[in-house]
């Protein structure tokens, strides 16, 4: 078991299932027309060529350009490829992916052996391929889309992260914005959560004790001259814990405590005071983030828009209903976590334990989920005109079956986060998990269209992160998933059908 595992269960449905999809879809299908022939260009080094309908960067062909080099000798030796432009056919392309899947397997295994140092060999090979099996992953795995290529590349700069490789963090970051521009906002979240790590986790040593008490007085001037001894005490237990400054309370070797009864007015005030008085560090240590970060502002200020092709599309509109979709869909993703009935009991208990502060959020949150599905629910022409997806079937049959229904759902939505959150927060402190609730809102909420796909990077960091640790709950997730991909790919390659409107054969996908 281990990583070698994990790559030789994963590379052995990759290979199968690839030949199967290029023997019966052997010409490019959806999104393919446009980003095949683009990379067809790029094989002949016509660099300049450029398709206007693409809206992501070219960086799923730059990488596509190493894999035909790295086959080409060998197909030129066996003449079964005479030029480099012949080897870059439809199924080579699509090979690019089967390839990044197995490399997404294995760093998703070496994440949670990172983050869980405890769990066990088994356990951690169990847990990467049963997200290697996760549908939307999993099923374009076989089509020459950027979605595989833009999750390995996060992955790969979040274990940099963890490793404490910043530069090498941010040059993945800096690729995986060139295959997906969005993923901008994920490279600064792996940036804060490097940060996390270095000013709330580990042992800062050269933080002196005097700069602690700095802190404390400063903090301590509102209160009586009788309380300042006992609160000034407490505070420097609370800042020498959260600085890692008390030799008795050091963190384990993982990359998040779990001492999290600190509150996120605490852990700011921890964090901006480690920053102070330890900004020279962090600037050369994170400098290179902020590089990509003013490059990627230079591009948009260039480009006039974040999207590269069909911008009248792909405008930015507030669809905050985005959120309650990725909640709801990450919950049944999960389902064995967030839909059983220990957890909704927990849930409550705990509810109960904290009234009224806990009636007064639910409040909040279902007033917000409705104020987002009634003003900010868009329905986009390319969700309502095409029939090839899953999310047509959801908005017409689910979400837009009765003019009640998106009101209804509400509950369900905000029952799906408040899981979550209660998940993440039992092993997460307060800090990071605000700042995955904003990264997720930063990339969800502008996108007008409801793409299932554009949930998959949000909702692996939210699994790697959740803790599941029995293997029922994994392995019921594992069925879930391959009946899901049975089913979809088997409609996908078997059950063709036309449209009256548009020749062709139309095939039924994510």
């Amino acid at each position: 078991m281990g990583r070698v595992a994990v790559a030789v269960i994963v590379s052995l449905w990759v290979i199968s299932v690839s030949i199967l999809v290029n023997r019966i879809v052997p010409e490019p299908y959806m999104d393919e027309i446009f980003h095949i022939p683009q990379a067809q260009q790029y094989c002949i080094a016509n660099f300049r060529s450029w398709d206007p309908m693409i809206t992501t960067p070219p960086g799923l062909y730059y990488l596509s350009l190493v894999h035909v080099a790295s086959l080409f000798p060998s197909m030129f030796m066996v003449q079964a490829a005479s030029s480099f432009s012949e080897v870059c056919t439809t199924a080579i392309l699509r090979s690019v992916n089967g390839v990044l899947a197995v490399l997404c397997s294995i760093i998703v295994y070496e994440i949670i052996t990172l983050l869980r140092p405890t769990l066990s060999e088994r356990k951690a090979t169990i847990f990467a391929v049963v997200l290697a099996l996760y549908p939307l992953h999993w099923f374009f795995t076989f089509l020459y889309y950027t979605d595989v290529a833009s999750l390995t590349a996060v992955l790969a700069m979040y274990l940099a992260c963890l490793k404490k490789s910043y530069w090498c963090s941010a040059m993945l970051g800096a690729l995986a914005v060139v295959i997906r521009q969005t993923n901008i906002v994920w490279m600064l979240f792996v940036a804060f959560t490097g940060v996390i790590n270095i000013t709330l986790v580990h042992p800062r040593d050269n933080v002196e004790e005097n700069n602690i008490d700095t802190a404390i007085r400063k903090t301590n001037r509102s209160t009586s001259n009788d309380n300042v001894t006992s609160n000034s005490n407490l505070r420097r237990r609370k800042f020498s814990n959260a600085l890692g400054t008390d030799k008795q309370s050091m963190p384990s070797a993982s990359f998040f405590s779990t001492n999290h009864s600190s509150g996120l007015l605490n852990e700011v005030e921890v964090i901006l005071l480690a920053l102070w008085h330890r900004k020279w560090e962090l600037l050369v240590s994170f400098s290179p983030f902020l590089m990509v970060f003013v490059a990627f502002l230079a591009f948009v200020h260039w480009n006039g828009s974040v999207v590269l092709g069909a911008k009248e599309a792909h405008t930015v509109s507030p669809h905050f209903a985005q959120i309650m979709y990725f909640g709801l869909v990450s919950a049944l993703a999960v389902s064995p976590l967030h839909c059983s009935i220990g957890q909704i009991v927990d849930l409550f208990q705990s509810f109960w334990k904290r009234r009224p502060i806990s009636f007064f959020q639910v409040l909040i949150a279902v007033t917000a989920g409705f104020f987002s599905v009634h003003f900010y629910s868009i329905a986009h022409p390319y969700l309502i005109a095409d029939n090839r997806h899953y999310p047509f079937y959801l908005w017409r049959k689910v979400i837009n079956a009765h003019w009640s229904m998106k009101y209804l759902l509400v509950p369900l939505y905000v029952y799906s986060w408040f899981s979550i959150l209660s998940a993440l927060g039992k092993v997460q402190r307060k800090i990071w998990i605000l700042a995955f609730f904003l990264a997720t809102a930063a990339v969800l909420v502008p996108a007008p269209l409801i793409e299932l796909r554009y949930y998959t990077i949000p909702l692996y960091f939210m699994i790697l992160h959740s803790h599941i640790n029995d293997y029922q709950s994994w392995l019921l997730m594992g069925l879930i998933y391959l009946a899901l991909n049975v089913f979809t790919m088997t409609i996908f390659l078997f059950r063709p059908f036309h449209w009256d409107h548009e020749p062709g054969i139309q095939r039924f996908i994510w």
